[in-house]
């Protein structure tokens, strides 16, 4: 036989599980531990700090609902409801969907058809004017209401006028005093007279609802807003040409990464002493990369989010790639893209504020600690919304997109919103989120199902990959396009980027092909790799350039001594005493073919190749040392951690698991002594079985999911009973909810007197 619940505790305990699990799903918070029973659930669902965060998930509408749910006193239906929010465009179905929203979330809660809303409710909503006693024979009757009024002297019209739609209350003093309606001296004092203004304490008046409502003409809001704003459309494009810009835009952002890390693998930039990139190094980055600074400062922060750059651990840290680079750049470029964004799209970290001012007057570095801001991922994840909810093509106006998120979440403004709003939508169409200004089809697949269906819509509108390049007579290879991993990642290293477009440039210099040559590569690689990706015959000045950097390539050895400098030619290292240029290396002869010098070995070669000579480094057995550009990482590093306002959503399995726990925990704390679940009684003698019934039993009760009643021997060879809910058996213990203590518990096996069934009562 049902009951009609008195309270929220009730409500809950009548709800099916899958409204349980909703509820936990949207209200994470409440999971953090998970409650003992279903009234330990309501009582930290009732508390401020849990409201207030279910109130902030609220849209416009639906706040709006819960505050005409504080007008009437309770209990009240969804009727009255429906009653108070009549509007231009209100239909009751918004009225009745809203309140379903809010009876999931626990804000509002039912006892059969009649409705109540939380005291913390109440309390933070708080547009309504709230009961008073005051005249209450009086404000019963909204006809004498009326009939009052309009026998108002002169002025009562227009202070009730500031009251009505507004604040409720109005500062006066000694608004506790007594005033009768001969002696009434002011709009105040004959309001206070007639009892259609009370006082709240001894400075404040406010007005009672029942007059509220009478002056709003029985409507509890002067707006309803069921929907958000439209937002307007400043132009529209060609759906198709939309998603060919995406994938050009998409693979310049994968391409700008790619060469951002290489950059910085040979040529690392330092860190700030309290962290960050410096102004000097992301303006040299801008340039490296051909882009202007915030398009540099987004994709430093986007690899850096992603988790492909870092700092190094050394005492001098530096910006570094990361272990998980080589991983990425193994992938596809839709993959590579498709990570990038996701990161992008969930990191706190704010790119658009770096090259700004704080508080101090300080400028904001890139990488620095002063990005993160909690409201970021919200809007990425709001604007996206908002455009795929816009026909294919649409290009929308930014301040139409604010408004519609100040409507998706009324309760947090933020003076920050609008240029995260803009700045969102400029990184969008940076990643080929959107074209042109308006929501792609990986853009929109990225918002609806996550980066692998992205991916999916990405793949095709990518340019296929060139295997070749155009090799030209002044040391250039131009590429008409995007080249294939592999090739590219050949080509940058023995030459330098040149100009990025349509097309891209490459030019061949000494300092190009003796990186190659310092990398392992040989000249008949470095011939072999020309040869088989150029389209056109390789330039004679490119074929001598190779073969001479190669012929002089390690002639002169560096090593470690502090260090020294070590050739078979004896006339060369007599050149390089002479050379004046030299002279802060301070050289000196060892022996006809090693000079000693007194710097570090970097320093020494980075000077004799500014030179204009090619030295070798080489190992202490004089074997030449390869370095290979991509060999400097950081040690192995997780993506930086993300700024938590709320836990995150709960999986299906925990969610599960929680449900199965609050109802055990609810039976058990109903139950004298944990001795009643489910309605069935435990049997009042230990129950005493064989070893294998034991096992068998207990294998039963974790397939069908039942209680059931055990007999457990302590350490001291006491037997209790115990009503247990079996979860698990395996290894010889049993894992189970204990009623008892109200919470999960391991037994021992052997230590398991006998099972027994529940009695039904």
């Amino acid at each position: 036989m049902s009951t009609v619940p008195r309270s929220l505790a009730d409500a809950l305990r009548a709800a099916p599980d899958d409204a349980l699990a909703a509820l936990l799903r949207d209200r994470p918070d409440l999971l953090t531990p998970v409650p003992a029973d279903l009234a330990q659930l309501a009582a930290r669902a009732a508390t401020a700090p849990s409201t207030a965060r279910a109130l902030d998930r609220l849209d416009r509408w639906t706040l709006q609902v819960l505050e005409a749910a504080c007008v009437p006193p309770e209990p009240f239906t969804r009727a009255t409801l429906v009653g108070l929010l009549r509007g231009d465009g209100v239909r009751p179905d918004d009225v009745r969907t809203a309140v379903d929203r809010l009876l999931g979330l626990a804000l509002l809660w039912a006892a059969g058809p009649d409705l109540h809303v939380l005291g913390a409710v109440r309390d933070m909503v708080g547009p309504a004017p709230p009961d008073l006693d005051a005249a209450e024979e009086v404000l019963a009757d909204p006809a004498r209401v009326r009939a009052l009024l309009a026998q108002a002297p002169a002025g009562v019209t227009d202070l009730l006028d500031q009251l009505t739609w507004g604040p409720p209350t109005g500062s006066v003093g000694n608004a506790d005093r007594s005033v009768r309606a001969a002696a009434a001296s002011s709009p105040v004092d004959w309001l206070l007279a007639h009892g259609l203004l009370a006082a709240a304490d001894r400075s404040t008046v406010v007005l009672p609802r029942e007059v509220a409502l009478v002056l709003r003409g029985g409507r509890a809001l002067a707006e309803p807003q069921p929907r958000p704003p439209a937002v307007p459309v400043s132009a529209t494009r060609d759906e198709q040409l939309v998603d060919r810009t995406a994938g050009q835009q998409a693979l310049t952002a994968v391409r700008a990464v790619t060469d951002l890390l290489e950059t910085w693998a040979v040529d690392p930039p330092g860190v700030l002493r309290a962290g960050g990139l410096g102004v000097r190094e992301l303006r040299r980055l801008a340039t490296v990369l051909d882009v202007e600074e915030w398009v540099a400062a987004a994709h430093v922060e986007v690899a850096h989010a992603a988790g492909l750059l870092g700092r190094s651990d050394d005492a001098d840290p530096v910006w570094l790639p990361t272990p998980r680079y080589d991983l990425w750049r193994s992938r596809t470029t839709a993959e590579q893209w498709a990570e990038l964004v996701a990161a992008w799209l969930t990191t706190t970290r704010t790119p658009g504020l770096a090259g700004g001012r704080d508080d101090r007057d300080k400028v904001v570095a890139a990488l620095g600690p002063d990005l993160d801001r909690l409201l970021a991922p919200e809007v990425r994840h709001g604007t996206l919304a908002v455009l795929a909810g816009l026909a294919p093509g649409s290009v929308p106006d930014a301040d139409g997109v604010v408004a519609a998120l100040a409507w998706r979440h009324p309760r947090r403004p933020s003076r920050l919103r609008a240029d995260l709003v803009r700045w969102t939508l400029r990184e969008a169409d940076l990643f080929g989120l959107t074209g042109l200004g308006a929501l792609t089809a990986p853009g929109r697949a990225l918002a609806a199902e996550g980066p692998k269906a992205a991916a999916q819509a990405l793949a095709p509108l990518l340019p296929r990959p060139l295997d070749h390049v155009l090799l030209q007579a002044d040391l250039t290879a131009v590429a008409p396009g995007p080249l294939e991993a592999d090739l590219a990642h050949a080509l940058g290293l023995m030459a330098d980027v040149e100009s990025r477009g349509g097309a891209t440039v490459y030019r061949f210099s000494e300092p190009s092909v003796r990186r190659a040559l310092d990398a392992g590569r040989t000249a008949a690689d470095l011939h072999a790799l020309l040869a088989a990706h150029s389209r056109t015959p390789v330039p004679q000045p490119l074929t001598y350039l190779v073969d001479d950097m190669a012929r002089r390539h390690g002639r002169i050895r560096v090593g470690t001594a502090a260090a020294y400098v070590r050739a078979d030619d004896e006339g060369v290292l007599a050149q390089l005493l002479a050379e004046r240029r030299a002279g802060e290396l301070r050289l000196r002869r060892l022996s006809p073919t090693v000079l000693a010098a007194q710097a570090p070995v970097d320093v020494v070669l980075d000077r004799l190749r500014a030179m204009g000579y090619a030295p070798a480094a080489e190992t202490a057995d004089g074997d030449v040392l390869v370095r290979r550009p991509d060999a400097r990482r950081t040690p192995a590093r997780q993506p930086p951690p993300r700024l938590v306002g709320e836990p995150p959503p709960p999986g299906e399995t925990l969610l599960a698991a929680a449900v199965r726990a609050l109802r055990a925990g609810d039976r058990a704390s109903r139950s004298p002594r944990g001795r009643v679940v489910a309605g069935r009684a435990a049997p009042t003698a230990l129950p005493r079985t064989a070893a294998a019934q034991t096992l068998a039993l207990l294998q039963d009760a974790v397939d069908d999911g039942r209680p059931v009643w055990i007999g457990y021997a302590d350490t001291h060879g006491g037997v209790t009973g115990r009503v247990v809910d079996p979860v698990r058996l395996a290894g010889g213990y049993l894992t189970a909810y204990d009623h008892r203590h109200a919470e999960v518990h391991t037994f021992a096996v052997h230590r398991i007197t006998g099972v027994a069934e529940l009695d039904a009562s």
